[in-house]
């Protein structure tokens, strides 16, 4: 507010000089039949000091209007009331100091014009508080909405990191049981995995570069490699430009995590697993997809399932992206599925930086 009142003083002040400028002028035309400048006829214009400065009076009332909520018909008449006692005191009080010179209906339209600049600068304040009203509460508002999105983002982050944390330690559970060195090694794989997750949380910012999302992968697919063994096939198809640019964490391993679940373990043959990463220049995405050749499901029931994964996932990219088209699904039964992630470049590169 205190700049908004800074910014209104300087534009009043510059008004009222711009106005006195004009009447100079305009004093000087209406008697083109001298030649050197009448300074004495600006000897009325002083009057418009004081003027200005009862005017001015205006925007802490405003101001104390706005605090107390007056309703719009009390303001209506306080300034039904002020107008015509500031335009009859305006030139009522100059003519019992120099006497009347003039009749009574010679002085009807200056009261008149002077109950018009009256309204025009009370409207003027007015339209400043409510403006200034207006922008701080949409400040307000977004402010609100911000806080709404953080909590949400970190209530679906906590949902998130105790599912997967769930599922790896299930898989290293069940391995034990068959094969105790490799779930040894499992848990030396699932430490450095979880080292990456308390790092973006103990940061407060869960941005990372795709290489470091594909790091946490490979690891994550190792660890599963221990347990199916020779049935699950990866194959990558990752544009050399896309590694540095960033991403949320945590949001490629669910799209994993999810073929892994439902193409390979259900069944005993072995799968393709494939992974794509590119950047594309002309809508400025990072478009990642995770696709699997396992059975498939019917769309339908997949946005009706109540899955965690990617539904976290695509929640996560609604409210930091403020898209509904940064997950896509592409499945039908017995014809794989595929999903494809959209991310902005321009919005996390720069965050990032």
């Amino acid at each position: 507010m205190t700049e908004t009142t800074g910014r209104m003083w300087r534009n009043y002040a510059y008004g009222w000089l711009a106005y006195m400028l004009l009447l100079a002028v305009v004093l000087q035309l209406a008697d083109p039949s001298t030649h050197a400048y009448n300074w004495r006829g600006l000897i009325p214009m002083l009057w418009l000091v004081p003027q200005a400065l009862v005017l001015a009076l205006h925007w802490p009332l405003s101001g104390w209007m706005e605090r107390r909520n007056v309703s719009f018909a009390a303001r209506g008449l306080i300034h039904g009331v002020g107008a015509p006692a500031y335009a009859i005191l305006s030139y009522g009080l100059p003519g019992l100091i120099y006497g009347w010179t003039q009749p009574l209906s010679f002085y009807v339209w200056p009261v008149l014009y002077s109950m018009m600049g009256y309204g025009v600068i009370a409207t003027a304040f007015h339209m400043i508080r409510a403006n200034d009203a207006r922008r701080r509460q949409e400040v307000a508002v977004q402010q609100a909405h911000a806080l709404l999105v953080a909590t949400e983002l970190n209530a679906l982050r906590s949902k998130l990191n105790p599912h997967f944390l769930f599922n790896t330690l299930h898989s290293i559970i069940a391995l034990t049981r068959r094969d105790p060195t490799a779930a040894e090694t499992a848990l030396f794989q699932f430490s450095d995995m979880l080292r990456y997750v308390l790092d973006t949380e103990k940061t407060g910012n869960d941005r990372v570069t795709l290489d470091d999302e594909l790091r946490f992968v490979r690891d994550y697919l190792e660890l599963e490699s221990l347990r199916l063994g020779p049935r699950l096939k990866v194959e990558w198809e990752l544009d050399a430009n896309a590694g540095g640019h960033v991403l949320p964490a945590l949001s490629l391993q669910p799209l994993v995590e999810n073929s892994i679940k439902h193409a390979f373990n259900p069944h005993s043959r072995p799968g393709r697993l494939l992974i794509r990463a590119r950047v594309n220049v002309r809508t400025g995405m990072l478009i990642l997809s995770v696709g699997d050749d396992g059975p498939g499901a019917d769309i339908g029931r997949v946005r009706a399932s109540n899955g965690l994964g990617l539904r976290t996932v695509e929640r996560r990219l609604q409210l930091e992206y403020g898209t509904d088209e940064g997950l896509a699904i592409d499945t039908s039964p017995g014809g794989g599925f595929v999903v494809t992630m959209a991310i902005p470049l321009a919005a996390n590169d720069k965050e990032f930086s």
